[in-house]
């Protein structure tokens, strides 16, 4: 069986060690060391990555108290030179410890017990047994984890029996009943648990609470511990301090602006409404003069499709006719009537036939409007439908 020496030291980064087994298998070559440091996966925690005799490990899992690597390749020696990938194991290190403090204090002020926990590449959750957490709530519980970081309280590991795992105050009780590990945060809180974790809270560097989203019956917190925290605030920064440039004003006048903008925006869009009602009265007396029979047929070059649905709307409030749009710039086609010709549904029709020019829409029988891969495809569907249209002039 291999000795997990991640269990004697989070901090062991190099060991020298030899292979004990070797598998070729379909996805790629296996070996267990008598000793090593990677951690498998397990516990909410991903496995480490490194170097076993200069050949990367791709993946780490373990079998029946085995550890087993994945290699890039098969070595060619068993006695090996082992490295980890420290920056990523201080990584994980930083957030599951994190993880123990957040979820401690949360259930502290909240009264919410943590029910799961996911480290993930970017960014860590936990979801907790509360289906609402207001604001101040949270912000005291950033207030609090923060405060224990600088507090730097020791965090010891130990091994103890079931009987010793009963009488410690435990959050919960763990499911097996021999070699229980226990981490405690001095001061805080018994947890147990088996992954890595930092010797005190100090080196967890900063815990930053992202968002939240309510998540079966509960809350998922989304949050940030150590370079990740810090790295997230070094991207908002400069976000931030794009967007004041951009716009000449400062951070703590920003949503003020903001405010401003939103509203000079509405007004524009308000006034731009208008002139395009006023465009399209104008323009569907146009088309109503140039029309043959019953359809009205029209290919515009950067018409939205909002746009086509509003002159056509206008259009069927006086005309007993088709009318047919297509917008080339976005792809689109739109076919609306008023009940004249009865025999005519527009949904129904597109529904019918979009599929053979790979379209997508539908709609009701006074209205259909559909989308589709190419410019090419609209027009080809709006000249099929012409076509079927003009059988009914």
């Amino acid at each position: 069986m291999t000795q997990k020496l991640y269990y004697d030291s989070a901090y062991t980064r190099e060991w020298h060690t030899h292979i004990t087994h070797r598998v070729t298998k379909e996805d790629g070559v296996y070996v267990t060391l008598a000793e090593t440091a990677f951690y498998p996966h397990g516990g909410g925690q991903p496995c480490d990555l490194g170097q076993i005799g200069g050949i990367a490990v791709l993946d780490v899992n373990l079998e029946d108290g085995d550890v087993w690597h994945k290699l890039e390749r098969s070595p060619e020696q068993d006695e090996m030179q082992c490295e980890l990938d420290w920056d990523r194991r201080f990584d994980h290190m930083q957030q599951h410890t994190g993880q123990h403090l957040l979820s401690a204090v949360t259930l502290k002020l909240t009264d919410a017990m943590t029910l799961s926990f996911h480290l993930g590449t970017d960014y860590d959750t936990i979801d907790v047994a509360a289906e609402v957490l207001s604001t101040e709530q949270l912000d005291a519980v950033e207030q609090e984890v923060n405060r224990q970081i600088v507090r730097n309280a020791p965090i010891h590991t130990s091994w103890v029996t079931a009987e010793e795992a009963a009488r410690l105050p435990l959050v919960k009780q763990p499911t097996v009943t021999e070699d229980i590990r226990i981490v405690e945060i001095e001061g805080v809180e018994h947890n147990a648990c088996g992954g890595t974790h930092v010797a005190a809270t100090g080196e967890i560097g900063l815990i930053k609470l992202l968002k939240t989203e309510k998540v079966k019956g509960g809350t998922r917190i989304y949050f940030k511990c150590g370079t990740r925290a810090l790295n997230e605030f070094a991207a908002v920064q400069q976000v931030l301090n794009g967007i004041t440039t951009k716009l000449k004003t400062s951070r703590d006048e920003l949503l003020e602006r903001i405010v401003k903008m939103e509203q000079d925006q509405k007004l524009l869009q308000s006034e731009l409404n208008a002139v395009k009602a006023t465009n399209d009265t104008y323009y569907a007396q146009e088309l109503l003069a140039q029309r043959e029979g019953l359809v009205i047929a029209e290919v515009f070059e950067d018409k939205s499709l909002k746009d086509m649905q509003s002159l056509a709307t206008k259009l069927t409030e006086e005309h007993e006719g088709l009318v047919l749009f297509a917008s080339i710039s976005e792809a689109k086609v739109v076919l609306a009537q008023n009940g004249q010709p009865a025999e005519w549904a527009c949904g129904p029709f597109f529904k019918g036939n979009l599929g053979a020019y790979q379209g997508k829409g539908g709609g009701s029988e006074k209205m259909a409007q559909a989308g589709f891969a190419s410019s090419e495809d609209a027009l080809a569907f709006y000249e099929f439908t012409k076509e079927q249209l003009g059988h009914h002039s």
